[in-house]
This record gives C-alpha cells, sequence and structure tokens, in this order.
C-alpha cells in the first residue's frame, strides 16, 4: 500500500509552499512533488491598466525583489513606445540591479541557508534559524545584514525608497545619481568587499565539509539559461538569451529575448500554482524517465548565468569564477553550487558597481526619452537574483493592457526543483520514522533554488511544518510538527 509525507509549509523559503513524498510498500520513496499553493493572479488583474502604470503596479508582485520587476516592467514599456532610453539612463537601471542582486543574495545567504549550512543540517530546529546563527556566529550575521544594507542603500539613494521605488519608467527614469548619493555609496566599497570575500572563503570550506550534499542535492544534467553580452561575459541586464547543457555546450545562442517563446514553452500541473516553462526545442520532460536525459528541462539563476557565459568580466570574480569550475569539472551541475554561485555574482556586481560610479554620465540629467504608443506589444526581460524575468505585455492603440504573461524564474526551475526533491529524498528518506535532519535536507534542496514564490504565482516569518505520512485510504500513521 503506497504511502504519502507531506511537509506544510516549507521553511525559510519566501512564500508558502509544500512538499509531497511517496512511498511505494516497501516504504522506498518513488517520487516527490514541490507544491506552491498560494496565488496572486497579477496576470489577470493588470488587464486594462495603462501600460503607464505597470512599473508601479508590478514590483508589488514581491517585497523581496521588486527592483526586478520594475526594470523588466519598464524595459517592456521602452518597446511599447519603441524608443531607445538615453545612455544615462540605460547605466543608473544596471547600477540598481546591481545592487538589487547584492541585497537579494545576501539575504538568501547569511540569513536563510547559513543555519542550515554553518549550524548542521542536524541541529535544533528551534535554533536552526537566523536567531541561532547569531547567537553562535554574532560577527558573521552582522557582516551579512551591513552587507544587504548596502544594497538597499544604492536602491533608496536612486530611487527614493528601499522597497517599490517608483523610478524606472518606460523610455527611461525618473532621476539621476546625485554627488552626495555616489560619495556615500564610495565610503561602503572597503567593508563590502571584505564581507563578500570573507563569506566565499567560508562557504568554501563548507563545500569541502559537505560533499555528501553536494553530491545529492539536485546534481543532475539539464539545460541552463541566461544573458549574455554580445562578447559571452556575464550579463544582468539586458544582451542575448543562451541555453547551454550539462556539458557546457551551446545549444541555442544569441537569442533576441523578444522572441522567447521560439524556445520556452510553458505548461501547468494539476497539484501546483506555480507554470513549469521548458525548452520548447526539446519538449516538455517526460515524468517516467528519470534521468530526462535529452528533455526540455533547464534552471535559470546564478548557478545557470556562471554556467552560460564565458568569464564574469571583473578581475575577482574571474578568479573565483575559474575556481568555481575547477571544483566541478568545468559546468557545474550540483544545485548545492547555487550558494556558491550567489557569493561570486556579489563580487561581480560590488567590482561593477565599483567601476561604473566613475561614469560622469550617472549625474546626467538626459534620463527620458518621449513618445507614445507605436507598437501594440513589449517583452521586458533581465536578470533577476533567482533568474531570467520575462515580462511581455500586449496593449491596444490606446495602451490599455490585453494581455499579461510573466515567466519569473522560480518557475523556471520548477522541473528542477522537482527534481532536486525526489532525488534528496531518494538518498536520505527509507521508511516511515525519519529524522527531523533528513527532512530538513529535503527542504534545504529547494532553498538551495532560493525560490520567491510571490513572484511565481502572481510572508516571510517564522512558519511551522507540519507533516503526514499517508496511507492511499487517507489513514495518518505517522505526523511530525515544526513549530
Amino acid at each position: 500500500m503506497s504511502k504519502k509525507i507531506i511537509i506544510d509549509p516549507v521553511t525559510r523559503i519566501e512564500g508558502h509552499a509544500k512538499i509531497s513524498i511517496y512511498l511505494d510498500d516497501s516504504e522506498e520513496v518513488v517520487d516527490a512533488r514541490f507544491h506552491v499553493t498560494e496565488f496572486r493572479g497579477f496576470e489577470k488583474f493588470c488587464e486594462g491598466r495603462p501600460f503607464w502604470e505597470m512599473p508601479g503596479i508590478t514590483p508589488r508582485i514581491c517585497g523581496i525583489c521588486p527592483v526586478s520587476h520594475l526594470l523588466a516592467s519598464a524595459k517592456a514599456g521602452d518597446q511599447i513606445l519603441a524608443v531607445k532610453i538615453p545612455p544615462a539612463a540605460e547605466k543608473l537601471r544596471r547600477l540598481m540591479n546591481l545592487a538589487q542582486i547584492v541585497q537579494s543574495h545576501a539575504l538568501s545567504f547569511f540569513h536563510l541557508s547559513s543555519p542550515d549550512l554553518l549550524l548542521g543540517w542536524d541541529s535544533d530546529p528551534l535554533k536552526r534559524n537566523v536567531f541561532g546563527l547569531m547567537a553562535a556566529k554574532p560577527d558573521l550575521v552582522r557582516r551579512g545584514i551591513r552587507l544587504r544594507q548596502f544594497g538597499q542603500e544604492i536602491i533608496k539613494i536612486l530611487g527614493g525608497q528601499k522597497i517599490h521605488p517608483s523610478w524606472s519608467i518606460p523610455g527611461g527614469v525618473r532621476g539621476p545619481l546625485t554627488e552626495e548619493g555616489r560619495e556615500k555609496i564610495r565610503g561602503w566599497f572597503p567593508e563590502v568587499q571584505n564581507t563578500a570575500l570573507y563569506a566565499i572563503e567560508i562557504f568554501k570550506q563548507i563545500l569541502d565539509d559537505n560533499q555528501e550534499e553536494a553530491t545529492i542535492f539536485g546534481n543532475f544534467p539539464s539545460l541552463f539559461l541566461g544573458l549574455v553580452s554580445s562578447n559571452g561575459l556575464w550579463e544582468h541586464y539586458d544582451g542575448f538569451l543562451r541555453f547551454v547543457d550539462s556539458d557546457g555546450n551551446i545549444i541555442a545562442d544569441n537569442i533576441d529575448p523578444s522572441h522567447y517563446q521560439q524556445f520556452i514553452g510553458e505548461a501547468v500541473q494539476p497539484d501546483s500554482y506555480l507554470k513549469s516553462p521548458y525548452y520548447r526545442p526539446l519538449g516538455y520532460p517526460d515524468s517516467s524517465n528519470q534521468c530526462h536525459l535529452q528533455s526540455g528541462m533547464y534552471r535559470v539563476g546564478p548557478l545557470a548565468r556562471l554556467n552560460v557565459c564565458h568569464s564574469m568580466g571583473t578581475p575577482q570574480a574571474d578568479q573565483e569564477l575559474q575556481e568555481f569550475r575547477h571544483r566541478s569539472s568545468n559546468t557545474v551541475n550540483s544545485s548545492f553550487f547555487y550558494h556558491y554561485a550567489r557569493l561570486i555574482e556579489i563580487i561581480a556586481a560590488i567590482e561593477r558597481i565599483q567601476i561604473s560610479l566613475n561614469d560622469p554620465q550617472l549625474l546626467s540629467h538626459r534620463l527620458q526619452a518621449h513618445a507614445g504608443v507605436n507598437q501594440l506589444q513589449g517583452v521586458g526581460v533581465s536578470e533577476a537574483p533567482r533568474g531570467t524575468l520575462f515580462h511581455h505585455y500586449l496593449v491596444d492603440e490606446n495602451g490599455l493592457i490585453q494581455k499579461v504573461n510573466l515567466i519569473v524564474a522560480t518557475g523556471q526551475n520548477n522541473l528542477a526543483m522537482n527534481r532536486t526533491v525526489a532525488q534528496i529524498a531518494r538518498h536520505y528518506i527509507h521508511g516511515k520514522e525519519i529524522p527531523e535532519g533528513m527532512l530538513n535536507r529535503v527542504e534545504a534542496g529547494i532553498r538551495a533554488f532560493d525560490p520567491c514564490l510571490s513572484c511565481s504565482t502572481h510572508a516571510v516569518g517564522q512558519m511551522p511544518l507540519h507533516l503526514e505520512l499517508v496511507t492511499v485510504d487517507g489513514k495518518i500513521i505517522h505526523q511530525l510538527y515544526r513549530n
């Protein structure tokens, strides 16, 4: 008689989800599923709004990464206007996106994942959180808070507020960087550079001490998607889409992001509000094929971006990228390395911010291109911290939204997250009596992707966990609670 384990909700992620683990008659794992159980509906209720309002509406999808939606939405608006925004506006948008990457990655590593990585998978769950980490390693937590504050301060300096800044608009941005703001940002560099290098050295030791987890946490062949520049450098705001396979071979390159629908299909599953995008030329993965070889499953985000680019384009980050690839035979397939990739991206973002501040155009007041509706659709694509973000709007002649399609990073990682949960569960779970630390490893496999469920379906806090082991006739034979 088959049985099912339910982890509901999954803890230390942005939003609400659950995990179901299915056991066969011999109490071995046969499958596992990651379900997103909250619904937002932004794609639908934006219909009828003027496209000018979209950069003000869509950042409300998420309080963690509002800048990502702000920029992608404004870029879609640029296309509807059919304008090329002023150079200063693009450089300022890039600066804000780099700040967003720093603040979001710092939150993910120091606050959400470090309790597992530094306190131990099997440590007391009542202490295995940021407060327990503060007690054990106060200096590390303080550094993480300050690093995140650096990114948030840049967002505030540019946009006027840290969350939901009404700053980037179709055609450009509302205001420049001031000289006072530039000098304030410059004052942060010695501290944040030191913290980023300190954190990556800590993670290298974590990696050495957690080889089993690195091997099991989402380690399988898949495709990877990300933006790259015209010469193959790491990109975060513009450029071209590139797909590579698990051996690093480029299978599609120089893709205009506006043509994404030729390469990305969208599927739905009956047990989740999260869409399941896939690489259209290879088709939707066959769930009966556990290896998913030559299937359309792909991953996005920090790991994917480091796998698709030739180099980071800054000296310290390129040095770290070389070691990153050396640790896993060039192309990295283990999702455990998402943590490592985030830290490298923080280093790259800090280096690029420091270089960009020397550009006098950041102080320019030529920041907007003025036009009306010249095209009836627009596609805005940029790299959010969690991965490639697509905003696609169709409008009428008056600029009123007729249809919205949002493809976010968490959705694009959905198939890979399901595969990750199943892989970890098969390795660690054998029978209905499951140690709490083993369940935590299953959850941690999801946290490696840093999913943002508010974004993905259109509440951070202390969320309880309730696990049930259920027979097919609905009888509960085992329960576990986590407060």
